[in-house]
């Protein structure tokens, strides 16, 4: 067997072993982090400054009651399915305080929902004040330019969504960070 060949034999070993041992962990769809288009903001339908007052993530307890139904399952992954371990399924909801809207049109209060399946979601969120670009579900996102995604379905479909092109950063930035202040520039507007 040449030297490739062997090659080739042994990263084929280590792959399916990869793919065995972690079949028990948290599921993440992208295997690298794309990097964030600021020009991605034309994907927006609200586009808002605001601050965090309640952040609460929802749990895909459907997907994790299919999974235990199974009687075949270990029992390591049956621990798996009951615990606290997040899953690709999982999102947030979010509702914010609007002090400022930038694009579109926000109540005072919005709540939203973030699918954050590319990098697991934060257990909690500061209040902020954030500058938040949200989208409907039902609209087009920003285009995958990793090597990979997987697109979870939406769970809220009425409510709007945080825009995040797959496989990169949320559109949710500190209200004076640089991201924020670029963003303000392309879409022509001033901090309020």
């Amino acid at each position: 067997m040449g030297i490739g060949r062997t090659q080739m034999l042994r990263g084929s070993i280590a792959a399916i072993a990869l793919t065995c041992g972690s079949a028990s962990q948290p599921t993440y769809a992208c295997r690298m982090h794309a990097p964030i288009v600021l020009d991605d903001v034309k994907y927006a339908e609200v586009v808002f400054v605001g601050r965090v007052l309640n952040y609460t993530i929802v749990r895909d307890q459907v997907f994790r009651d299919r999974m235990l139904s199974n009687p075949h399952l270990s029992a390591q992954d049956r621990e798996f399915y009951t615990g606290d371990h997040d899953l690709m399924g999982d999102y947030a909801r979010i509702e914010m305080q609007v002090d400022e809207t930038l694009v579109g049109i926000a109540p005072k209060k919005l709540t939203l929902t973030w699918y954050n399946s590319t990098f697991g979601l934060p257990k909690k969120l500061t209040a902020g004040p954030f500058l938040v670009a949200l989208r409907k579900p039902s609209s087009s996102s920003p285009p995958l330019r990793g090597p990979s995604a997987t697109i979870v379905p939406n769970h809220e479909p009425d409510a709007l969504t945080l825009l995040q092109a797959p496989c990169s950063s949320p559109f949710m930035f500190e209200s004076m960070s640089n991201e924020a202040q670029s963003v303000r520039r392309m879409l022509g507007t001033r901090p309020g």
